[in-house]
């Protein structure tokens, strides 16, 4: 198929070089996403059809069989070899049980090693004699070990995440799910049966996929592209929001007000307080005929296109042309038949952008902000009833600043800065937006994020025991509020793929203390996986200090043994630690010998050890993980909830093993 495309020869039929540019480009696209994969088989299932789908179930009407796979592929003369997981006749693949086998007489599941076939198992689905097991090619899948990015899970997908991928582009979703129930995997996965099922309407309006940060982005990057994606943009809210260079930060006391969904209607009100009634007539001067707007009709237009509550902006280039309209009005009743020429040169008439100017003023989005956080009556006025004086003053900057290049932004003033430019100007949409791990976003993110898909749909994936921002979410209803998709529905996910049973036993213990009410995940993995709790002793020290020092050294020799003897097993594994704690780590590792890398660097077979600060731990997932002194790992947050809702997203990174090494006590919630 790859070669067909390689060889196609577009001289003689593109009409001029620009033709010739795009049919090029389309086809170097069209071969990237025909690239082989090595570890990669082209099929992993197979459907054997009792009657051909589609026609009537007859007595004696033969069946049909289809190779199901992460692609189409067909033969030279056109003829499927392969199925695309994402075509209709495939979902049996994913929905057939004993209890309703959807006319399927044998499902066969394909085990690979390096990509080279080595297994296969068959359920023959309509049977009656024989009973419904768990397959075991699919527990070895899910438990194969993990080297590089995050993969597909084609081969894997449960009916509930198949329904939740399989759902319409019209409607949004929101899926709650706790660690390893796979919510990242149906997220990508329902971008790429969209792509698939309309293709041409998503071709028109893109797709986005947003993620917390850069090393999340590039842990999943390969996922679409694997499918045969190539044209889904990923980014994280910064990236969407980054009208100016954010070189600073804010206390949680402000970056709560500044998140908090009520700081649109300040802005608003800020916004439209440079519109002023006009108090003085405009005069055209045409020719030797001066034709005179008087003010009260000027004051009309300017309050209907007030009451009408289009954009700022929108509303600004509408005025000159309605009062030109208003001067072509007088030009008709005097005899005179004007056209729509004459209406543009009247709209661009010095007095009448004199007149716009002075009541409908040009205002930038960054410096509206810069004044609000500077001038305290500029704010009070603003945010009276809104934001009390407390409030008010947590958001203030206390030093004046010259320009808006010289401010030190954060990144919730950019997110502000982005709210303001979208009163003034619409923010263009997409046709659809993956957002995951969504519980640490503010309400105001939310909107930045809603305003990308107004007139599309999302996919909203996180776990409410995750968050661990100030201002985390409190409920998926009032996270769709703010994105502006009230109508969305919300799916959870409880079945755990990826997290040992042991392993989420025990963080599950912190659920009553960080998500009261909230369902832990019930591992649907029948190997326990392997984990232990070891305490670092070190010898006795005569005082305080010796001690703090001696327990520290002996945790450190504690680390790097158990990442020693992790990294014997196959796959990857991570050490997670407190922020603060990585430094000396880092050092005790390379003392050692141990070659690490970063989050967001890709693992090799050489280097298979990744040291990860518990702040980027989010979203990640290594075959075992080594965490580092737990209660470090709660201190390093700004509150105790913060702090266990860390150390819950660190506790469950493991797919198959997890060594807790600690020195000081550990937190009392973990019993």
């Amino acid at each position: 198929m790859r070669e067909d495309v390689e060889a196609l020869d577009i001289r003689d039929v593109t009409a001029n070089w620009v033709n010739a540019a795009v049919l090029a480009h389309q086809i170097d696209e069209r071969i990237k996403a025909l690239a082989d994969l090595s570890d990669t088989p082209l099929f992993f299932g197979r459907l054997d059809y009792l009657h051909a789908p589609g026609a009537a179930q007859a007595e004696g009407a033969e069946g049909e069989r289809f190779y199901i796979g992460r692609r189409h592929v067909h033969d030279a003369d056109g003829d499927p070899m392969v199925i695309d997981w994402r075509a209709p006749v495939s979902q049996p693949f994913y929905r057939a049980s004993k209890k309703d086998p959807m006319d399927i007489g044998l499902r066969r599941r394909f085990g690979y090693t390096g990509g080279e076939l080595t297994a296969y198992e068959d359920e023959h689905l309509s049977d009656p004699a024989e009973s419904a097991a768990t397959s075991k090619l699919l527990q070895q899948e899910i438990e194969r070990p993990r080297v590089g990015p995050m993969r597909d899970i084609v081969a894997t997908i449960q009916p509930e995440q198949d329904e939740i991928v399989r759902s319409g582009l019209s409607g949004t979703v929101c899926v709650q799910g706790g660690p390893g129930t796979g919510k990242t995997a149906v997220g990508l996965h329902r971008v790429a049966y969209l792509l698939y099922a309309h293709r041409e309407r998503l071709a028109r309006t893109g797709t986005l996929v947003i993620g917390p940060n850069r090393s999340f982005l590039h842990y999943i990057e390969q996922v679409l592209p694997a499918l045969g994606e190539l044209s889904v943009q990923q980014a994280t809210v910064d990236d969407l929001v980054a009208h100016v260079e954010v070189r600073g930060t804010d206390d949680a006391a402000a970056a709560i007000v500044k998140g908090d969904a009520r700081m649109a209607e300040v802005l608003r009100r800020a916004l439209y307080s440079h519109v002023t009634l006009p108090a003085e007539p405009v005069v055209v001067v045409r020719g030797s005929r001066r034709w005179r707007v008087p003010a009260y009709e000027l004051e009309d237009l300017v309050r209907e296109l007030l009451e009408r509550d289009i954009r700022y902006g929108a509303a600004r280039e509408a005025l000159p042309q309605r009062i030109a309209h208003a001067v072509l009005v007088q030009m008709e009743r005097a005899g005179e038949a004007p056209d729509d020429r004459v209406q543009d040169a009247v709209a661009r008439n010095s007095a009448v952008k004199a007149a716009v100017k002075e009541c409908w003023p040009v205002v930038d989005p960054a410096k509206l902000v810069l004044r609000l956080l500077t001038d305290a009556d500029f704010l009070a006025e603003h945010a009276e009833g809104i934001l009390d004086e407390d409030e008010q003053k947590t958001i203030l900057w206390a030093k004046p600043v010259r320009s808006v290049k010289s401010a030190k932004w954060s990144a919730a003033d950019a997110v502000l800065i982005d709210e303001a430019a979208d009163l003034i100007q619409r923010t263009h949409s997409l046709g659809h937006v993956v957002l995951d791990e969504a519980q640490d976003l503010s309400p105001m993110q939310y909107r930045a994020v809603g305003r990308r898909c107004t007139t599309g749909s999302a996919t909203v994936l996180g776990d409410l025991a995750q968050g661990t921002t100030p201002w985390a979410t409190r409920s998926w209803d009032e996270a769709l509020t703010h994105l502006g998709k009230r109508e969305g529905v919300i799916e959870e996910l409880t079945a755990g793929f990826r997290v040992p049973t042991d392993v989420i036993t025990y963080a599950s213990r912190l659920l009553p203390h960080i998500a009261p009410g909230l369902a832990p995940v019930a591992s649907v993995r029948e190997n326990p996986g392997f984990f232990e709790v070891r305490t670092a002793t070190g010898p006795d020290a005569a005082d305080g200090a010796d001690a703090a020092d001696s327990a520290g050294e002996a945790l450190a020799a504690e680390v790097v043994a158990a990442c020693e003897e992790l990294l014997r097993n196959e796959g990857s594994t991570g050490l997670i630690a407190a922020d603060a704690r990585i430094p000396a780590l880092a050092e005790a590792l390379t003392t050692a010998g141990i070659a690490y890398l970063a989050p967001g660097e890709e693992t090799t077979r050489e280097t298979r050890l990744t040291l990860v600060p518990a702040s980027l731990a989010k979203g990640l997932e290594y075959d075992y993980v080594v965490l580092d002194e737990p209660q470090a790992v709660v201190d390093g947050e700004p509150d105790e909830r913060t702090g266990l809702r860390r150390l819950y997203v660190a506790l469950t990174r493991a797919v198959s093993g997890l060594i807790v090494t600690h020195a000081a006590p550990l937190p009392p919630q973990l019993g």
